[in-house]
């Protein structure tokens, strides 16, 4: 089974220290034989026997090791299984450890089109709820299967070497338990599989909701959202429901044959007794033992139900951690030392997402230093065009180059570095604004952070915040309006002094007047940029070096302020849109 050979390959490290916790689970159960053997001794010298009094007036020395022996071994037992118990812990927990690290950092360095697919609780189930079942598994189901196995095994040898007339009786259970314990496996596992994909559903719609409380509040939808969650904790409990009664519809079937060891243990050992083929001593050592084997029999079924659960989770590990993310640096790739230039050129570029046809035969050139607008109507292709600039996506023809060279021959790391940018969909962390501000540049000091909040426009309103700077937000920016949101954000962007600035609608939530000093500080940066600018705004984009008019993934129109309104085409219409009376004036 592959998840087995998974779980063994992530075990590196510490598989000597599971092995040694599977070495003290066998020595464990082994030493369980012990008492019993020492019992059996005991009565049959020193109670059940016709020299028995004799025996323990004459050899009260071996009476008395018996019983230390018994002690001992019961003692030395207790410790051993304290430290099995702690060694499984410590591999499991360490293993846990690596794969949750490296899962993390696998779905860090996915592409976004991995997170266009993945619903964000579903792989917070795969970090969180899947990851604790393969501890499970590891540290208990697997301890427990080894030793119920290695516990059965001493036992029925041990049986056998007193008694094996006995022994094959108690024996003659074994074969069903293992056909209840097939059919138990085939008909789970289904159904834990359907399980874990409503527990991914219900905490999809749990952070979904927590994430978008005020949507809710504001459309008055809380009992809208209740109920969605409340159908979806229902299926899930329905689910639950069917697999934990499934499990005690076998339980009583477990159970009988678990009992049935009694019953035979009652009466084979009673003609066996009598009969004289069995010593009273050997019938107290099997009866004490009996337990070893109706125990594991108790207990397989629920090894077996926690397996599956356990499989079903890994599987949907297994399928991020071996996820591989298609944009990658290429071993041709360019070395660029410091800061890139800006030159930017789309060749017939296309792309499409899902079979759809997003952008088709894009071209033009941006010089570096220039500001370049770009318009359209919304699903015009917009946000697609400029997320192939930081390779976000690769092309499906065409290409893209940063300096002359097509960004699939830069490095990834150098090539995001070198790019900033600010999104109307603003997403902040539940940090200070200093740290927000600075988040790209950890290092920075307050005084520069609050040099590039000047210049988005941000410093007037964090000065009036309760701790200034250091005021801690909530996580997205909870408690700050969208305007003060965008403005940290385009902060954040120009604290990386970029060689290219790529702004989304960032302006999109302020006022004219702060549009205006942002547009200035824009004009007026300390370092050489790029500035790529999409708004719907022509207040944003009549200044821009050139226009880009996007129409269904095409360019329709491109040129300066004065040659789009001279076309009369969409911009122009937009601009008596947002101009009225224009065309009396020009009159």
């Amino acid at each position: 089974m592959f998840q087995l050979q998974w779980i063994w390959h992530n075990l590196k490290g510490y598989r000597a220290v599971y092995i040694t916790a599977l070495v003290l689970s066998l020595i464990c159960n082994l030493l369980y034989l012990t008492t019993p053997y020492f019992s059996a001794q005991i009565v049959d010298i020193y109670i059940n026997n016709e020299n028995a009094a004799a025996n323990l007036a004459n050899d009260r020395h071996g009476f008395i090791m018996l019983l230390v022996g018994m002690i001992g071994f019961t003692f030395l037992r207790t410790v051993m299984q304290y430290a099995c118990n702690m060694t499984y812990e410590y591999s499991s927990q360490g293993m846990i450890y690596k794969i949750r690290n490296h899962l993390f950092n696998c779905i860090q360095e996915q592409d976004m089109e991995f997170y266009d697919k993945h619903r964000t609780g579903d792989l917070m189930t795969r970090v969180t709820g899947d990851l604790d079942m393969i501890r499970h598994l590891v540290s208990w189901v697997f301890k427990g299967m080894v030793e119920s196995l290695s516990l059965f095994t001493a036992s029925m040898i041990y049986f056998f070497s007193i008694n094996w007339k006995m022994a094959l009786l108690l024996l003659s259970v074994t074969p069903f338990i293992f056909i209840v314990t097939i059919f138990l496996r085939r008909v789970t596992r289904p159904i834990y599989v359907d399980l874990r994909e409503r527990l991914a559903k219900m905490n999809t719609d749990a952070q979904e909701n927590i994430s978008g409380n005020r949507v809710v509040k504001a459309f008055a939808r809380e009992d809208y959202e209740i109920e969605k969650f409340g159908e979806s904790n229902r299926n899930y409990s329905s689910q639950n429901k069917k697999a934990s009664l499934l499990w005690l519809k076998f339980s009583p079937l477990m159970e009988t044959l678990a009992n049935l060891l009694s019953v035979i243990m009652l009466l084979g050992g009673g003609i066996f007794l009598i009969k004289g083929t069995l010593t009273m001593g050997e019938y107290v050592a099997i009866s004490g033992l009996i337990w070893a084997i109706s125990n594991p029999v108790r207990n397989l079924g629920v090894y077996v139900n926690d397996l599956q659960r356990a499989m079903a989770s890994a599987m949907k590990i297994i399928e991020v951690y071996y996820s591989k993310t298609k944009i990658v640096d290429r071993d041709d790739a360019v070395e660029f030392d410091g800061r890139l230039h800006g030159d930017i050129e789309f060749k017939n570029v296309s792309f499409a997402y899902d079979g759809k046809t997003v952008l088709k035969d894009i071209s033009f050139k941006i010089k570096a230093g220039e500001t370049v607008a770009i318009m359209g109507e919304t699903g015009s292709g917009k946000t697609t065009l400029i997320n192939l600039i930081p390779r976000f996506y690769d092309t499906a023809s065409g290409s893209v180059l940063v300096d002359g060279v097509d960004v699939r021959r830069h490095h990834l790391k150098h090539l995001r570095q070198n790019i900033g940018m600010a999104t109307q969909d603003v997403l902040l962390y539940s940090d200070t604004i200093d740290g927000n501000i600075a988040y790209g540049v950890p290092e920075m000091s307050e005084e520069n952070v609050k040099v590039y909040a000047q210049l988005a426009a941000a410093d007037e309103f964090i000065d009036k915040m309760p701790d200034g700077y250091d005021t801690l937000i909530g996580e997205r920016g909870v408690g700050l309006s969208g305007g003060q949101k965008q403005r940290i954000s385009l902060a954040r962007a120009l604290a990386i002094r970029p060689a290219v600035l790529i702004l989304d609608d960032t302006t999109s939530a302020v006022d004219m007047e702060t549009e205006t000093h942002i547009q200035n500080s824009l004009k007026n940066l300390d370092f050489d940029c790029t500035k790529i600018i999409i708004a719907q705004r022509i207040s944003s984009t009549k200044d821009a070096d050139k226009i880009i008019i996007l129409e269904d993934g095409q360019i329709r129109e491109m040129g300066t302020h004065d040659e789009l309104l001279a076309k009369k085409g969409y911009y122009y219409e937009v601009f008596k849109l947002q101009n009225e009376g224009f065309e009396k004036e020009a009159v």
